[in-house]
């Protein structure tokens, strides 16, 4: 029998989950996605239905194959990446979750995080975890969920019941799940529950006992690109060795491996990655200290990060909460059919701010707003604001690394609309650049497994695979672009402390 051709990723993203399957050159030769369902029970409270993700896991693998005409055999390696900071716990014994996963935008925690900010403000954890306090990381939901849930505490207690954000919970079914399936995640997620300590990549005790989270329902940290056990099921056989979350996978992807590489990727959220190299660098303006990857026993490679919560979503809000637009690719030519923003600016601050403001008091506003404005000044306005709020991350991580960006490689969804990349390349500065696979997040992770199992040799190898696509070069004059920041920033400080405790 010949040896494997492939390598297979599942990505578990908010909206969809999507098995893409790669050849040598990291093209992709099949993939298959399917959706699923954003429940929203109360204000500001999001949940998903782990045992729906897990089906359309095994669907979209399945029928990635399928497509490709190929069989399980044919794979060398499949590796996961996924939303991050989503919380699921489950029992160990059935496999049955006790309560909806809560998502990496719900904001039920918040009077938790303002408790724990009364002793120690927000950076009380910041020097372990390098994360502020937030409603964001997954820490929070765990104690919610232990102090909410009818039974959950003395389950976790008794050993039942386990914790996971998404990558944990796809990798221990894919690994057998009640019949022995690997409870394990990576540092590049373990370092998003504001549980876990930057210098010895471990659970921190002192956390744990102040969330009251019984440290036996959390998972192994291991290395992202590692053997973590064998696939049963539709992948029966496939070795399951690597696992990196969404924003790390796409820097990985985008072979981001030296210090001072960055990347930003446009989807739901917006998360724009610096590579620091393997000491962290504290974050003085707003940023995250995270772990972008661990190659086996090397030592880990850090990132500072910033996170928009909006991005993508402003788009999708546009589509399904006012009918603006039929599907998410018709903004563009809405946002074409007038020449700016007609003194309109979009703050979508639905669930409060990320970097670099951290204010979960904010709230969405659209300011500016004359007679004069229509949808295609809305449209716009609403594109632009994913470009700003990714100029303020980018002037943070100057501030804080040192580090002058020369260009800015891009990637996910929002990559394919020319507007919106030739008013970021205006707005930053510097040229904007897409690679020919945009789709790094997945490509990212397959490099990981693939590394793991000698599928491919080096980093080095790696690189020779990164392929530009199209470049966007900065045309704005200087004025006009620091006259727009400027709104942009005015605009922003409407939208703070909104709500009042």
């Amino acid at each position: 029998m010949s040896a494997p051709h492939f390598i297979a990723a599942i990505d578990q993203g908010t909206s969809s989950t999507r098995c893409m399957i790669f050849d040598r050159l990291g093209k992709v030769v099949s993939s298959d996605q399917i959706e699923h369902r954003q429940v929203y029970p109360q204000p500001g409270w999001v949940e998903h239905d782990p045992l729906e993700i897990w089906q359309n896991t095994q669907e979209v693998a399945q029928n990635a194959l399928v497509r490709l005409g190929a069989s399980a055999a044919d794979l060398a390696a499949v590796g996961v990446t996924n939303q991050r900071e989503t919380t699921v716990i489950w029992d160990r014994q059935t496999g049955q979750p006790y309560s909806p996963a809560i998502v990496w935008q719900d904001t039920r925690t918040d009077e938790l995080i303002h408790q724990l900010s009364l002793d120690g403000g927000i950076d009380r954890f910041r020097k372990q975890t390098g994360l502020p306090l937030a409603t964001y990381f997954s820490g929070p939901k765990i104690a919610w969920m232990l102090e909410n849930v009818s039974g959950l505490r003395k389950a976790a207690e008794r050993g039942e019941a386990i914790f996971g954000t998404i990558d944990t919970w796809i990798l221990w079914n894919l690994t057998g799940g009640p019949k022995g399936g690997a409870h394990v995640t990576d540092v590049s997620n373990a370092s998003r529950t504001l549980l876990m300590d930057l210098s010895t990549l471990d659970w921190d005790r002192e956390i744990l006992d102040i969330l009251k989270i019984p440290p036996q329902i959390l998972p192994q940290i291991c290395s992202s690109s590692v053997l973590y056990g064998e696939a049963q099921g539709v992948l029966a056989g496939v070795p399951v060795a690597g696992d990196l979350g969404d924003q790390q996978a796409a820097l990985f992807g985008q072979t981001c491996f030296k210090p001072g590489d960055a990347k930003n990727t446009y989807g739901t959220g917006c998360f724009m990655l610096l590579n620091t190299g393997t000491r962290p660098i504290p974050s003085q303006h707003g940023l995250l200290t995270t772990l972008g990857y661990r190659l086996g026993n090397q030592p880990g490679v850090y990132c500072l990060e910033g996170s928009v919560a909006i991005a993508g979503a402003l788009v999708q809000w546009l589509r399904d909460n006012l009918g603006l637009i039929e599907k998410s690719s018709d903004i563009e030519r809405l946002a074409k059919t007038v020449e700016d923003n007609g003194g309109i600016y979009f703050v979508p601050a639905f669930s409060g701010l990320f970097a670099p403001y951290w204010k979960s008091e904010a709230r969405g506003v659209i300011a500016g707003l004359t007679r004069y404005a229509n949808k295609g000044h809305l449209a716009r306005a609403a594109l632009e604001a994913t470009a700003y709020q990714t100029y303020e991350i980018l002037e943070a991580m100057e501030k804080d690394s040192g580090i002058h960006l020369s260009a800015l490689k891009v990637d996910g969804g929002m990559v394919v609309d020319e507007l919106l990349m030739q008013f970021q390349a205006d707005i930053l500065g510097v040229p904007v650049i897409r690679p020919r696979i945009a789709e790094t997040t997945a490509l990212g992770v397959a490099y990981a497994a693939g590394l793991a199992v000698g599928f491919w040799d080096s980093l080095d190898e790696l690189k020779t695979h990164w392929q530009q696509d199209r470049e966007w070069r900065p045309l704005m004059e200087t004025s006009k672009r620091d006259s727009l920041i400027a709104g942009w920033k005015k605009a922003v400080s409407r939208s703070l402390d909104w709500v009042e405790r």
